[in-house]
Protein backbone atom coordinates (compact mmCIF):
# COMPACT_ATOMS: atom_id res chain seq x y z
CA UNK A 1 0.00 0.00 0.00
CA UNK A 2 1.57 3.01 -1.26
CA UNK A 3 0.41 5.06 1.39
CA UNK A 4 2.39 3.00 4.45
CA UNK A 5 5.73 5.02 3.41
CA UNK A 6 4.06 8.50 4.63
CA UNK A 7 5.73 9.78 8.13
CA UNK A 8 4.27 8.91 11.18
CA UNK A 9 1.73 11.68 12.42
CA UNK A 10 4.24 12.20 15.65
CA UNK A 11 7.20 13.34 12.60
CA UNK A 12 3.92 15.14 10.48
CA UNK A 13 3.48 17.13 13.56
CA UNK A 14 7.16 18.21 14.23
CA UNK A 15 7.88 19.04 10.89
CA UNK A 16 5.13 21.21 10.81
CA UNK A 17 5.84 23.29 14.32
CA UNK A 18 8.17 26.09 12.62
CA UNK A 19 10.62 27.48 14.78
CA UNK A 20 10.48 24.91 17.36
CA UNK A 21 11.45 21.97 14.40
CA UNK A 22 14.05 24.75 13.28
CA UNK A 23 16.02 25.34 16.42
CA UNK A 24 15.78 21.18 16.77
CA UNK A 25 17.01 20.84 13.10
CA UNK A 26 19.65 22.96 13.25
CA UNK A 27 20.90 21.74 16.57
CA UNK A 28 21.63 18.50 14.72
CA UNK A 29 23.04 19.47 11.79
CA UNK A 30 25.62 21.40 13.25
CA UNK A 31 29.23 19.19 13.35
CA UNK A 32 30.86 18.63 16.68
CA UNK A 33 34.32 19.71 17.32
CA UNK A 34 35.40 16.67 18.27
CA UNK A 35 34.16 15.22 14.43
CA UNK A 36 36.73 14.77 11.77
CA UNK A 37 36.47 17.37 9.32
CA UNK A 38 36.02 14.40 6.75
CA UNK A 39 33.33 13.19 8.72
CA UNK A 40 31.51 16.60 9.84
CA UNK A 41 27.76 17.01 9.18
CA UNK A 42 27.07 19.55 6.01
CA UNK A 43 24.41 21.78 7.32
CA UNK A 44 21.40 20.47 4.86
CA UNK A 45 18.05 20.12 7.31
CA UNK A 46 16.30 23.35 8.22
CA UNK A 47 12.26 24.19 8.47
CA UNK A 48 13.14 27.77 7.14
CA UNK A 49 14.17 26.28 3.77
CA UNK A 50 14.00 23.13 1.12
CA UNK A 51 15.77 22.40 -2.14
CA UNK A 52 14.00 22.65 -5.47
CA UNK A 53 15.15 22.34 -8.89
CA UNK A 54 13.27 23.41 -11.72
CA UNK A 55 14.47 20.61 -13.94
CA UNK A 56 12.74 17.09 -14.28
CA UNK A 57 15.62 15.66 -16.28
CA UNK A 58 18.66 14.25 -15.24
CA UNK A 59 21.47 16.23 -16.70
CA UNK A 60 25.54 15.17 -17.92
CA UNK A 61 27.67 14.64 -15.12
CA UNK A 62 30.99 15.44 -14.62
CA UNK A 63 33.77 14.97 -17.37
CA UNK A 64 35.26 11.24 -17.03
CA UNK A 65 32.31 9.29 -15.62
CA UNK A 66 31.24 7.05 -17.77
CA UNK A 67 27.85 6.82 -20.11
CA UNK A 68 25.43 10.03 -18.87
CA UNK A 69 22.05 9.37 -18.82
CA UNK A 70 19.01 8.16 -21.08
CA UNK A 71 18.41 10.96 -23.63
CA UNK A 72 15.64 11.34 -25.95
CA UNK A 73 14.98 9.52 -29.50
CA UNK A 74 16.90 11.19 -31.82
CA UNK A 75 13.89 11.18 -33.93
CA UNK A 76 11.93 12.96 -31.43
CA UNK A 77 13.10 15.89 -29.39
CA UNK A 78 11.68 16.73 -25.99
CA UNK A 79 10.08 19.99 -25.66
CA UNK A 80 8.84 20.34 -22.22
CA UNK A 81 5.90 22.93 -21.37
CA UNK A 82 8.27 25.25 -19.85
CA UNK A 83 10.44 25.66 -22.45
CA UNK A 84 7.12 25.59 -25.09
CA UNK A 85 6.50 28.84 -22.77
CA UNK A 86 9.54 30.43 -22.90
CA UNK A 87 10.11 30.16 -26.92
CA UNK A 88 6.86 29.21 -28.10
CA UNK A 89 7.15 26.04 -29.65
CA UNK A 90 4.82 22.93 -28.99
CA UNK A 91 5.23 20.96 -26.08
CA UNK A 92 5.66 17.35 -27.03
CA UNK A 93 6.04 13.61 -25.45
CA UNK A 94 8.58 12.49 -23.27
CA UNK A 95 9.86 9.63 -26.21
CA UNK A 96 13.52 7.80 -24.59
CA UNK A 97 16.60 6.26 -27.24
CA UNK A 98 15.22 2.83 -27.04
CA UNK A 99 18.61 2.44 -29.39
CA UNK A 100 21.03 3.24 -26.84
CA UNK A 101 23.79 0.58 -26.66
CA UNK A 102 23.78 0.82 -22.76
CA UNK A 103 20.46 -1.04 -22.82
CA UNK A 104 19.78 -4.77 -22.69
CA UNK A 105 17.58 -5.91 -25.06
CA UNK A 106 14.49 -6.45 -23.27
CA UNK A 107 14.66 -3.19 -21.49
CA UNK A 108 15.24 -1.56 -25.36
CA UNK A 109 12.20 -3.51 -26.24
CA UNK A 110 10.18 -2.22 -23.27
CA UNK A 111 11.05 1.23 -24.15
CA UNK A 112 9.90 1.02 -27.59
CA UNK A 113 6.82 -0.70 -26.94
CA UNK A 114 5.98 2.32 -24.19
CA UNK A 115 7.50 5.21 -27.07
CA UNK A 116 4.94 3.35 -29.93
CA UNK A 117 2.16 3.44 -27.46
CA UNK A 118 2.67 7.02 -26.86
CA UNK A 119 2.87 7.90 -30.57
CA UNK A 120 -0.01 5.91 -31.29
CA UNK A 121 -2.08 8.53 -30.37
CA UNK A 122 -2.14 12.53 -30.44
CA UNK A 123 -3.65 12.61 -27.05
CA UNK A 124 -1.76 9.52 -25.19
CA UNK A 125 0.26 11.03 -22.45
CA UNK A 126 3.09 8.64 -21.70
CA UNK A 127 3.02 8.05 -17.80
CA UNK A 128 4.99 9.70 -15.23
CA UNK A 129 5.20 9.72 -11.66
CA UNK A 130 5.39 12.99 -10.38
CA UNK A 131 1.47 13.78 -12.70
CA UNK A 132 0.13 10.71 -11.42
CA UNK A 133 0.71 10.95 -7.88
CA UNK A 134 3.22 8.41 -7.33
CA UNK A 135 6.29 7.75 -5.59
CA UNK A 136 9.54 8.12 -7.86
CA UNK A 137 11.48 5.81 -6.75
CA UNK A 138 14.92 6.21 -6.01
CA UNK A 139 16.64 7.50 -8.16
CA UNK A 140 13.76 9.03 -10.03
CA UNK A 141 12.07 10.87 -6.95
CA UNK A 142 15.01 13.56 -6.74
CA UNK A 143 13.81 14.57 -10.14
CA UNK A 144 10.97 15.57 -8.82
CA UNK A 145 10.34 19.60 -10.14
CA UNK A 146 8.97 23.04 -8.83
CA UNK A 147 8.02 21.71 -5.05
CA UNK A 148 11.19 21.85 -2.43
CA UNK A 149 12.27 18.80 -0.97
CA UNK A 150 13.23 19.15 2.86
CA UNK A 151 15.55 17.23 4.71
CA UNK A 152 15.73 16.28 8.38
CA UNK A 153 19.22 15.11 9.87
CA UNK A 154 19.40 13.14 13.36
CA UNK A 155 22.51 11.07 14.47
CA UNK A 156 21.29 7.81 13.01
CA UNK A 157 18.33 8.57 10.30
CA UNK A 158 18.23 11.02 7.83
CA UNK A 159 15.08 12.52 6.51
CA UNK A 160 14.30 13.34 2.95
CA UNK A 161 11.03 14.58 3.05
CA UNK A 162 8.86 16.15 -0.47
CA UNK A 163 6.15 19.01 -0.31
CA UNK A 164 4.48 16.95 -2.85
CA UNK A 165 2.30 14.87 -1.33
CA UNK A 166 5.12 14.56 1.80
CA UNK A 167 6.69 11.72 0.91
CA UNK A 168 9.28 10.42 2.95
CA UNK A 169 12.89 8.75 2.27
CA UNK A 170 14.74 7.11 5.24
CA UNK A 171 18.42 6.66 5.09
CA UNK A 172 20.26 4.92 7.90
CA UNK A 173 23.55 6.12 8.86
CA UNK A 174 25.20 3.07 8.97
CA UNK A 175 27.86 1.22 6.69
CA UNK A 176 25.82 -2.41 6.16
CA UNK A 177 22.81 -3.42 4.43
CA UNK A 178 20.52 -5.92 6.20
CA UNK A 179 20.90 -9.55 4.81
CA UNK A 180 17.20 -9.69 3.77
CA UNK A 181 15.44 -6.73 1.47
CA UNK A 182 11.89 -6.97 0.79
CA UNK A 183 11.62 -4.88 -2.77
CA UNK A 184 9.66 -1.27 -2.12
CA UNK A 185 9.40 2.15 -3.48
CA UNK A 186 12.59 3.88 -1.82
CA UNK A 187 14.28 0.67 -0.90
CA UNK A 188 17.10 0.09 1.80
CA UNK A 189 18.92 3.33 2.00
CA UNK A 190 22.13 3.28 4.40
CA UNK A 191 24.19 6.56 4.21
CA UNK A 192 27.49 8.32 5.83
CA UNK A 193 28.68 11.79 5.41
CA UNK A 194 32.55 12.80 3.61
CA UNK A 195 34.50 15.70 3.05
CA UNK A 196 32.29 18.04 5.51
CA UNK A 197 30.09 18.80 2.63
CA UNK A 198 28.97 15.46 0.98
CA UNK A 199 25.46 12.86 2.30
CA UNK A 200 26.71 9.66 0.06
CA UNK A 201 23.32 7.23 0.00
CA UNK A 202 23.53 3.75 -0.93
CA UNK A 203 20.44 1.86 -2.05
CA UNK A 204 19.29 -1.64 -3.01
CA UNK A 205 16.24 -3.95 -2.92
CA UNK A 206 13.88 -1.24 -5.08
CA UNK A 207 10.52 -2.85 -6.53
CA UNK A 208 9.92 -2.41 -10.68
CA UNK A 209 6.33 -1.65 -11.06
CA UNK A 210 5.24 1.50 -12.42
CA UNK A 211 9.24 2.67 -11.26
CA UNK A 212 12.39 3.83 -13.78
CA UNK A 213 14.88 5.74 -13.44
CA UNK A 214 14.17 8.72 -15.27
CA UNK A 215 10.94 10.37 -17.07
CA UNK A 216 11.86 8.51 -20.45
CA UNK A 217 10.23 5.14 -18.51
CA UNK A 218 13.64 3.83 -18.51
CA UNK A 219 12.88 0.55 -16.74
CA UNK A 220 15.31 -2.13 -14.14
CA UNK A 221 15.58 -5.07 -12.12
CA UNK A 222 15.69 -5.83 -8.75
CA UNK A 223 19.34 -5.75 -9.24
CA UNK A 224 19.54 -2.12 -9.56
CA UNK A 225 21.98 -0.72 -6.71
CA UNK A 226 21.66 3.40 -6.74
CA UNK A 227 24.94 5.73 -5.49
CA UNK A 228 23.92 9.41 -4.64
CA UNK A 229 26.78 11.69 -3.59
CA UNK A 230 24.33 14.75 -2.23
CA UNK A 231 26.97 17.63 -1.97
CA UNK A 232 26.54 21.45 -0.66
CA UNK A 233 28.54 23.64 -2.87
CA UNK A 234 30.60 26.45 -1.90
CA UNK A 235 28.37 29.30 -0.37
CA UNK A 236 25.86 26.44 0.90
CA UNK A 237 23.09 28.20 -1.77
CA UNK A 238 23.16 25.04 -4.20
CA UNK A 239 22.86 21.09 -3.82
CA UNK A 240 24.32 19.03 -6.44
CA UNK A 241 23.63 14.95 -6.81
CA UNK A 242 25.56 13.17 -8.50
CA UNK A 243 23.97 9.78 -9.55
CA UNK A 244 25.27 6.42 -10.46
CA UNK A 245 22.78 3.64 -11.41
CA UNK A 246 24.32 0.18 -11.99
CA UNK A 247 22.04 -3.21 -12.86
CA UNK A 248 23.67 -5.64 -14.81
CA UNK A 249 20.42 -7.08 -15.56
CA UNK A 250 19.11 -3.99 -17.56
CA UNK A 251 22.31 -2.28 -18.31
CA UNK A 252 25.60 -3.09 -20.10
CA UNK A 253 27.26 -0.46 -17.92
CA UNK A 254 26.25 1.89 -14.94
CA UNK A 255 24.51 5.15 -16.01
CA UNK A 256 26.15 8.48 -14.08
CA UNK A 257 23.64 11.52 -13.65
CA UNK A 258 23.30 14.90 -12.23
CA UNK A 259 20.56 16.86 -10.55
CA UNK A 260 21.01 20.40 -8.82
CA UNK A 261 19.12 21.89 -6.61
CA UNK A 262 18.52 25.74 -5.54
CA UNK A 263 17.93 26.97 -1.79
CA UNK A 264 14.08 27.51 -1.15
CA UNK A 265 13.91 29.94 1.27
CA UNK A 266 10.17 29.11 2.34
CA UNK A 267 8.96 26.46 4.95
CA UNK A 268 7.04 23.12 3.64
CA UNK A 269 3.54 23.89 2.34
CA UNK A 270 0.78 20.81 1.88
CA UNK A 271 0.43 20.17 -1.37
CA UNK A 272 -1.51 17.35 -2.64
CA UNK A 273 -1.83 15.11 -5.43
CA UNK A 274 -4.43 13.41 -6.11
CA UNK A 275 -7.04 15.88 -5.45
CA UNK A 276 -9.44 16.89 -8.35
CA UNK A 277 -6.94 14.87 -10.50
CA UNK A 278 -8.73 13.54 -13.07
CA UNK A 279 -8.57 12.70 -17.11
CA UNK A 280 -10.76 15.99 -17.91
CA UNK A 281 -9.45 16.20 -21.67
CA UNK A 282 -9.78 12.21 -22.33
CA UNK A 283 -5.86 11.63 -22.93
CA UNK A 284 -6.00 8.03 -21.40
CA UNK A 285 -4.22 9.05 -17.98
CA UNK A 286 -2.86 6.37 -15.70
CA UNK A 287 -5.19 5.97 -13.34
CA UNK A 288 -4.12 7.32 -9.66
CA UNK A 289 -3.02 5.04 -6.80
CA UNK A 290 -5.16 3.81 -4.72
CA UNK A 291 -4.78 2.13 -1.27
CA UNK A 292 -6.68 -1.24 -0.78
CA UNK A 293 -7.50 -0.31 2.86
CA UNK A 294 -7.03 3.08 5.00
CA UNK A 295 -4.04 3.77 7.00
CA UNK A 296 -5.85 4.69 10.40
Amino acid sequence: MIRSMLTPSALRSSMLAGSAVAGFIVALALPSAALDEKSAVPPLASATFGWQSNVSDWQEPPAGSGHGPIKPDPDHPYTSNAEAARTGKPPTKRIGNYKDPVLKPWAAAQMKASNDEALSNEMKIPFAAQARCYPGGVPGQLLFPFEPMYIIQTPKIVYMMWQRDQWVRRISLTDKHSEVVKPSWFGESIGRYENGDTLVIDTIGLQTKNAYIDNFRTPFTEKLHVVERLTLEPGGKFLTGIVTVTDPDAFNAPLTMKQRWFKAEQTMLETICPENNKDYFNQGLFALPQAKKPDF
